[in-house]
């Protein structure tokens, strides 16, 4: 009897000792799971660096699913191995700030940019008045920091454009595109399209698709006659458009990777689910429509860190973020393989997060989503009225998923639900619990003190 106080003191000493994100003794065996710490044994306060990794429509069946494809129901991808794992809410509003219940993930990423909600569609602006708000990737570069972004969509979709754009709408994506945002228009005193914004910004690493955007002309303004690409180049940036060229990039200059006219095509493929189900289907692991050269997620991941770790990177930290889009885009078309090939191949750059920040404990990496998506693991023997497919997982076992979230040959939808998001390193606590996507801009910001 006398032993259970000093036995609770102890749990309860262990448990703040997470809370405070100081690593507690374990066996050697568990060390994966526990973030960097300093030769002290203690998480460092504040971080230099932060790396935030976006996987779009990533919700818990989207992880499940690869999971279960790939690894096995009892295995454990990279993104699970994190030591602080909680949940955010992805609401959007409307123009007068009330719920808006599914977002979309323009007013979703516009949250964790800004700290603020917004309507969906806009980017980095505020919902009733448009006015421009200040991003997490503008107040690093005001405090010196390096910046870096990562897609495997085009560079002026949504996810990456809350970053260094602040549009009306998204689709004001090339200086071609500026219909929905007549305001935002150079002629009209306003920043441009997306496109011209990203370099304009001089963000030191843009990395993505969307090259046909680059290559539309401007029509207004300094650099009227020239394409967004020579823009860029007379901005000083190093133009690059396969991995070779990624590879030969140098530090000191920025880099412009553009890998696919459009979206990068993704890396698995197979047949989409059909109403009434499909046979039980393997995945193919290529994709003929993937131009050969074309890097993947975890390659241009590594690569911007080693770019963002040089020169002013090295002396005042950075912030890059990694974004897996396609797993979004797949499920929007109901396509089980290729939605979880990206997560596979998202969840690679989540591995060369972890191991630059096991290098760098003082280094933030964040990994989470924008918004739950459609994919749902159903029985085997289940009949669901939408589109469902039959998968033959790495163990053997059949695995069946449905989509039902519109009807069938129209889009598949986002959903409401709150998604996960984990973490190791600086303030990684504070993601714990179940907090709102607007509290990521101030965890970011409080690990980096931005000013």
């Amino acid at each position: 009897m006398g032993s259970r106080p000093y036995r609770r003191r102890l749990a309860w000493g262990a448990a703040a000792l997470l809370v405070a994100g100081i690593a507690v003794p374990a066996a050697a065996s568990a060390a994966e799971h526990h973030g960097p710490s300093d030769v002290a044994g203690r998480t460092p306060k504040n971080a230099k660096n932060v790396i935030l990794l976006i996987g779009d429509g990533m919700g818990d069946s989207e992880i499940t699913l690869a999971r279960d494809y790939t690894v096995g129901a009892a295995g454990r991808l990279n993104m699970d191995k994190f030591p602080m794992t909680g949940a955010y809410t992805t609401y959007s509003v409307d123009k007068d700030g009330k719920p808006d219940y599914v977002t979309d993930s323009a007013a979703s990423g516009t949250g964790w940019a800004t700290g603020r909600k917004t309507v969906n569609g806009r980017i980095s602006k505020t919902p009733g008045t448009d006015k421009p708000m200040t991003t997490i990737l503008e107040l690093a570069q005001r405090n010196g920091l390096a910046t870096g972004s990562v897609t495997t969509a085009e560079l002026t979709d949504a996810t990456p454009a809350v970053l260094a754009s602040h549009a009306t709408d998204r689709s004001c994506q090339g200086p071609a595109d500026m219909k929905a945002c007549p305001n935002d228009t150079i002629a009209k005193g306003g920043p441009g399209s997306i496109a011209e914004q990203s370099v304009n910004h001089k963000v030191d690493v843009l990395l993505g698709g969307g090259r046909n955007r680059f290559d539309q002309k401007i029509t207004e303004g300094r650099y009227q006659g020239l394409t967004v690409t020579q823009q860029a180049e007379k901005l000083g940036y190093q133009i690059v458009t396969d991995a070779k060229g990624l590879s030969s990039a140098k530090a000191g200059k920025p880099v412009l990777g553009l890998f696919a006219p459009g979206n990068v095509p993704v890396e698995w493929t197979g047949k989409n689910a059909a109403v009434g189900g499909t046979a039980a289907q393997r995945c193919v692991t290529s994709n003929p429509e993937r131009k050969a050269g074309t890097p993947d997620l975890e390659s241009q991941t590594r690569k911007a860190l080693e770019l963002l770790n040089t020169g002013k990177g090295k002396k005042n930290g950075f912030f890059l973020q990694v974004e897996g889009a396609s797993i979004d885009k797949r499920d929007h078309a109901a396509d089980p393989c290729g939605q979880i090939g990206e997560t596979a191949a998202f969840d690679r750059a989540v591995k060369a997060a972890r191991e630059y920040a096991a290098k760098h404990p003082d280094t933030l990496v964040v990994t989470t989503a924008d918004h739950g998506h459609s994919s749902q693991i159903v029985p085997l023997e289940a009949n669901p009225p939408g589109l469902s497919s039959t998968l033959v997982t790495n163990e053997g076992q059949q695995l069946k998923v449905n989509y039902s979230t519109n009807t069938p040959g129209q889009s598949q939808e986002h959903t409401g639900t709150e998604v996960r998001i984990a973490a190791q390193g600086p303030q990684s606590q504070r993601v714990l619990g179940v907090t709102d996507q607007t509290e990521l801009f101030t965890t970011i910001r409080t690990a980096l003190s931005l000013r």
